[in-house]
């Protein structure tokens, strides 16, 4: 049996959990994905997980020392439970993830919200590595957000920092949290599906709107130019509060770069930081793996040499 340290990385969503083993380097020596039974409860989702992951140790030499999941919603990170989750997930809030898959496989384990995994994944082996103070944002069905402050992830006191796709101030529209007019009712994948069907009465998801925007579909192109829009100026809110130096857009939404880059670049250029110093923007740079290899990070983070526990979050009242 071979000595190489193994760690595991575990991204649950709602429609796929995706798994990597990755090697002390972080290094993805394999990987594997499942469709997610989000509807059949938390047991069966930690299962499928574990079904995919099972082979992988089969076929890799080494020995498993931590595995790290990452998973949507609000997660209380230090009892390793799911807060808050989606009514897509059933049995899914306050179910024990960290004990499930720890008494599974024998070793620690260890949870985070997916969009700290993804900044985790990106500042640790992806497109920010090495950098001290990043803002990370996802565009996918929702809009998420984390920082990463000093070189370390800062989760805030309630497990919440970060999260601009929450901030207020962009129109009225009702925002899938149950507030109005965040960020995320113009840039999430189903608002731009949204808008664009409000503008036009026809739908189209976000990747056939970027095609359509690619086309000269003028409607589409106004959809996406409204959303990097705003996110520029989320940006520059942020970076005017806790000065941050560089930003990392993922998620499926930032498929359509083309789209985004430009406008985001332009506003920045416009409305630079009150600092006067420019954000570095940057696309994701792991693609699908960011979340589990920022999962494997944090196993990696609290089992190897040097550990160092991050603080722990508390939840919301």
């Amino acid at each position: 049996m071979s000595d190489r340290t193994l760690y595991a990385g575990v991204d649950i969503g709602g429609t796929t959990t995706q798994v990597v083993l990755c090697d002390d380097a972080l290094t993805v020596l394999d990987r594997a994905e499942t469709t997610t039974p989000a509807a059949h409860g938390g047991q069966a989702m930690i299962d499928a997980a574990l079904g995919a992951l099972t082979p992988l140790l089969r076929g890799t030499p080494g020995r498993l020392t931590g595995v790290g999941v990452g998973a949507a919603g609000v997660v209380d990170s230090a009892e390793g439970r799911v807060l808050v989750a989606s009514d897509s997930f059933r049995g899914w809030a306050g179910f024990p993830v960290t004990t499930a898959v720890a008494d599974a496989l024998g070793v620690p384990a260890f949870l985070d919200n997916d969009v700290n995994a993804f900044l985790r994944g990106e500042a640790s082996s992806g497109a920010v590595r090495g950098e001290p103070d990043v803002l990370g944002i996802t565009l996918g069905t929702g809009v998420g957000g984390a920082l990463w402050t000093d070189g370390r992830l800062f989760p805030g006191p309630h497990g919440a920092a970060g999260e601009i796709g929450h901030i207020p101030g962009f129109g009225d529209l009702p925002c899938t949290c149950g507030g109005r007019g965040h960020l995320e009712t113009l840039a999430s994948g189903r608002s731009l599906a949204a808008r664009y069907a409000e503008r036009t009465g026809r739908t189209l998801t976000a990747p056939d709107l970027a095609d359509a925007a690619g086309s000269g579909d003028e409607d589409a192109r106004a959809v996406f130019h409204d959303a990097a829009a705003g996110l520029a100026r989320a940006v520059v809110m942020t970076a005017g509060l806790v000065d941050i130096t560089t930003v990392v857009i993922g998620g499926g939404v930032s498929r359509a770069w083309h789209l985004l880059e430009p406008v985001i670049r332009q506003r920045l250029a416009e409305e630079p930081p009150v600092s006067g110093h420019p954000v570095r923007l940057v696309r994701a740079g792991l693609g699908p793996d960011a979340v589990p290899v920022g999962a494997a990070s944090r196993a990696r983070l609290e089992t190897g040499r040097g550990r160092r526990v991050e603080p722990a979050s508390t939840p919301a009242p």
